[in-house]
């Protein structure tokens, strides 16, 4: 059998900054249609790994491999892996969609602008195509009579969404979502779920930093416990839920009960 259905495998991921080590070996392998969670405490290299697997961060060691071909990589000046090719950079990048705890929307831009923005521009779209998978995805995320609006005028919420629909824009291979519901009021937290629930249930590829224990629980077909950069438990999400290996998830499990 081929490996072609794994969307997604990162093999000993290390990170540093200074002195301090971010991350220490971190492996994981994610199949089509699998949506994975990262749970731990703060500080424990969630975020970090999320933006080591496209380069937002640079990992001192590692290896990265998205649907099946392996980002190449070379030691840089400051001893940190980067792209040996930034063409095949930019092309990874554009089969990875990434959702952020702030949005990161274009403000100067309607939110039709900023979701044809990359389509058109990194995957050479004609306006045309663009505006109707765009125009499709606004009344996906609910938010179509929005598409004129700016980004100013929307709610946390409400721009948390269409930062999903910008990411699915690029028809990305994986999605990955960092807290992306931790600078919402409480009250805009469920229509950013319900829209990543969806998409859960459409079978995307998913990897997810949140402290969202239920709706983690609920989606997830793996559960990672990251513990000072290393995987402290993975496994499905009843058994990391339910019945943890570990004591330090166990103590991390009551206290978020």
């Amino acid at each position: 059998m081929s490996d072609t259905s794994i969307a997604l495998e990162l093999t000993d991921i290390h990170k540093s900054y200074g002195s301090l080590e971010v991350l220490k070996g971190v492996s994981l392998k994610a199949n089509d249609g699998d949506v994975i969670s990262i749970l731990g405490s703060s500080g424990s290299g969630k975020s970090t790994l999320l933006r080591c697997i496209n380069l937002l961060e640079q990992p001192a060691k590692g290896q990265v491999i998205i649907g099946g071909e392996e980002l190449k990589l070379k030691t840089g000046k400051s001893g940190d892996l980067e792209a040996e090719n930034r063409k095949q950079l930019e092309d990874m990048r554009s089969r990875i969609g990434f959702v952020f705890q702030s949005f990161n929307l274009w403000p100067h831009k309607t939110i039709l602008g900023n979701i044809i923005e990359a389509p058109m521009n990194v995957l050479k779209q004609p306006r045309e195509q663009a505006v109707e998978r765009a125009e499709g995805l606004l009344k996906k995320v609910g938010l179509y009579e929005k598409k004129d609006a700016y980004p100013g005028n929307l709610s946390g919420g409400q721009q948390q969404r269409v930062a999903i629909a910008r990411a699915l824009a690029m028809d990305p291979q994986v999605l990955l979502f960092d807290e992306p519901t931790s600078a919402l009021d409480p009250e805009l937290v469920n229509e950013v779920l319900s829209v990543m629930r969806e998409l859960a249930d459409e079978g995307r590829t998913m990897l997810i930093v949140t402290h969202e224990m239920r709706f983690a629980r609920d989606v997830s077909s793996q559960v990672v416990f990251l513990h000072q950069g290393q995987i402290e438990e993975i496994g499905p999400p009843e058994q990391v839920f339910e019945n943890p290996k570990s004591q330090r998830v166990r103590d991390f499990m009551s206290s978020h009960n």
